[in-house]
């Protein structure tokens, strides 16, 4: 089986040939350049505070009064550091993600936008109302604030093991002073001779390890602050696969609604004309001749089948909710259904069509559940307009115990709903009764 190469650190861990690749060297790379990229930032925002640090110093002291001048220098110097500080953390963004691929394969794209016409004030006004930009700062921050105190910490640990790996050499040429590693002392370098192999050991099999969690934090960190994912392009993205969804749905109920037109004015239309055909070819045919049975059971499968064609469309969209609304559809919907039904509507003005439509096909899947599955002896539909949103509840005295999941028909109610941005929930414990509550916003 082929051996599908790591991205970073975090994944070439989990394989046994960890320690002689080259993930190790690489992440040890990325910290050593961490710690350059971190002392050069760190310079120079500190000498873009140098304002606000003279006025902080100059406002707290105590032992002088504060001249009309001096009181703005606070204000003046924060404003100084928020305006000139991205000059620093725009490069940084560029070459930290330049030097993500030290320990990360996957590319990772700017978050920065281009501005709509060339030009520097364009450029400023682009850079310092996008979002991408203040990530980059506080990249910064973590970079100061997070990475260098842990590099730090990791350096004293690797001077600590490095006193201890030298302990011998230090005893062998200062034989009478005790070499002391806190729960213990070393007086011999025969006696410090296996902690210094212990701690070499220890060194090269969990130092690397140790290096790539480091590593592989400050990855996940530079990908979520640096990355496309973390500005407004990815909710200029969601917005557009909002507006797409929404054009789906109202592709697909044009086209629901055109093979509705056209199997009531076409097929439907067409079967009638054979049915009156045939009831006329029975009155002419003669009772005793042998084709009157055989047009007398053509003519009983047409209207069959022109009644379960009309169940059809009736499914596909109701003509009554396209000409009437929901106030005359879910009364003739709840008429078909085997068990007594109350329908209470109040909808003072129509909603979208797209949002009647759901509302309907709704109501008349868990109607179909609740006949199927609830074992109720009565059901009642509400429907009505709150804050905005169409509000529809079906509610039955059944057994309850209905579980999205259970082949109940629940989650493709749900994905319904969810499709046009609504929520649905659910109350039905077991013994009963059941409660299913759909909000389907209706914008103006």
């Amino acid at each position: 089986m082929t051996d599908i190469p790591a991205e970073q650190p975090l994944q070439a861990m989990r394989r046994r040939r960890y320690l002689v690749s080259a993930w190790p060297w690489r992440s040890a790379a990325h910290v050593v350049t961490t710690l350059i990229v971190t002392g050069v930032v760190l310079l120079l925002l500190a000498a873009l505070a140098v304002p606000a640090t003279l006025a902080i110093s100059v406002l707290v002291d105590p032992l002088r009064a504060l001249g009309p001048g001096e009181v703005l220098l606070l204000p003046v110097g924060i404003a100084l550091f928020v305006l000139l500080a991205p000059a620093v953390t725009i490069p940084l963004g560029a070459l930290e993600r330049l030097r993500l691929r030290l320990v990360d394969d996957r590319p990772v794209r700017s978050g920065h936008r281009i501005p709509a016409t060339p030009g520097l004030w364009p450029w400023l006004r682009t850079r310092y109302t996008e979002a991408a930009t203040w990530y980059e700062f506080a990249y910064a921050g973590v970079l100061i604030l997070v990475m260098l105190p842990l590099i730090g910490l990791l350096g004293m640990l690797l001077f600590m093991c490095g006193l201890v790996v030298f302990s011998p050499i230090f005893l062998f040429e200062q034989d009478d002073v005790p070499f002391s590693l806190g729960f213990t002392e070393l007086t011999e370098p025969l006696q410090a001779l296996p902690w210094s192999i212990g701690v070499v050991a220890l060194l090269l099999c969990g130092g690397p390890y140790l290096l790539g969690l480091l590593t592989s934090g400050h990855a996940l960190g530079a990908r979520v602050l640096l990355g496309r994912e973390s500005t407004d392009e990815l909710r200029d993205e969601l917005g557009q696969v909002t507006d797409s969804r929404a054009r789906l749905v109202d592709a697909f109920e044009i086209e629901r609604r055109r093979i509705e037109r056209d199997l009531h004015d076409g097929a439907q239309q067409r079967l009638v004309a054979l049915t009156m055909q045939l009831g006329m070819a029975r009155l002419d045919v003669p009772a005793e001749s042998p084709a009157a049975a055989s047009v007398e059971q053509a003519h009983e499968q047409a209207k069959l089948l022109l009644a379960e064609l009309r169940e059809l469309i009736r499914g596909i969209h109701p003509q009554v909710l396209t000409d009437r609304g929901l106030a005359a559809a879910l009364p003739e919907l709840a008429d078909r259904v085997a068990l007594p039904v109350r329908v209470s509507v109040d909808i003072a003005e129509r909603p979208p069509a797209h949002v009647e439509s759901t509302a309907y096909f709704v109501v008349a899947e868990a109607l179909t559940n609740l006949v199927k599955h609830s074992e109720a002896t009565t059901a009642a539909v509400t429907a009505a307009l709150h804050d905005g949103a169409l509000v529809v509840e079906v509610h039955d005295d059944g057994q309850g115990g209905a579980e999205p999941g259970k082949g109940s028909g629940l989650t493709g109610l749900v994905d319904r709903v969810s499709v046009m941005d609504g929520t649905m929930t659910l109350s039905s414990p077991s013994g009963g009764p059941t409660l299913i509550r759909v909000e389907l916003p209706c914008p103006k």
